[in-house]
């Protein structure tokens, strides 16, 4: 996995904290400006907004953000499902033999339980991508995030017991899901291609978008809930093959990943 070692939440905080110790300490004897403790303050906002926002600088918890391989290797990953559109995105896979991981919200498995037993029967992962994706989910406790990861992963063995892949809900990192997925002993998954379908809408411009990004072991973000999925799978899972890549079958050994 490719990520600044230096970069980390830790180490960023303890170095803010010196910095404030320094300013304070030495303000009135060399008669700083505040004006630099404003521009330290900022620079440490910055850098947490990042740090959160950006889950391949794996700045709060390790993220599996690409395959381990220089051949001509994808995977394709959805989040958001199970959903009625799901259906229709499995039989484009399955007609073009292209295997993927999904990364399911728990509270939408009720009603959809035959999706997720299609998904396991054709050799596709499932992965935990929370049970509520509450829209503040980022700002719970850590004892109210483990306890809603968990909740979903005993879902998730039901139908794939060895999977222990996750990805946060909307990307987004922070101490309080680190230490969840400390307990629950999953395995962050982000992406090195993010496609945009959730707001670009224009299947030609995803399209383009994702081809242009196309790089040996490139994890690719999409959402099976999107009603143009499956016309964008026609002409995604083509238009990637005539590049020369092919399609990696899964992503459970983490020994087999970076």
């Amino acid at each position: 996995m490719s990520s600044n070692r230096f970069i980390k939440f830790w180490p960023v905080t303890i170095a803010f904290l010196i910095g404030l110790f320094v300013f304070f300490a030495f303000q009135s004897s060399f008669h700083l400006s505040f004006w630099y403790l404003i521009i330290w303050i900022k620079l440490f906002a910055i850098i947490q907004f990042c740090g959160a926002y950006f889950i391949g600088l794996n700045f709060h918890l390790t993220s599996i953000n690409n395959l381990n391989t220089t051949e001509k290797k994808v995977m394709l990953t959805f989040d958001d499902g199970p959903h009625a559109n799901t259906e229709k995105v499995l039989e484009v896979l399955k007609k073009h033999d292209v295997k993927a991981i999904f990364f399911i919200i728990g509270k939408n498995i009720h009603g959809n339980e035959a999706i997720l037993n299609q998904m396991v029967a054709e050799g596709h992962q499932i992965g935990n991508h929370s049970f509520s994706h509450h829209n503040w989910i980022d700002v719970w406790s850590t004892k109210k995030v483990t306890e809603d990861f968990a909740t979903c992963q005993k879902l998730i063995e039901l139908y794939q017991p060895q999977s222990k892949l996750f990805r946060p809900p909307f990307g987004v990192t922070n101490p309080n899901i680190a230490k969840a997925l400390k307990q629950l002993n999953l395995q962050s998954i982000g992406w090195n291609v993010r496609s945009y379908d959730t707001s670009i809408k224009d299947v030609k411009k995803i399209n383009q978008r994702v081809i242009h990004q196309l790089k040996p072991g490139a994890i690719i973000l999409l959402h099976d809930r999107l009603d143009f999925m499956p016309e964008l799978l026609e002409r995604l899972i083509p238009a990637i093959k005539e590049k020369g890549y092919g399609f990696a079958e899964n992503l459970i050994n983490k020994d087999s990943v970076s």
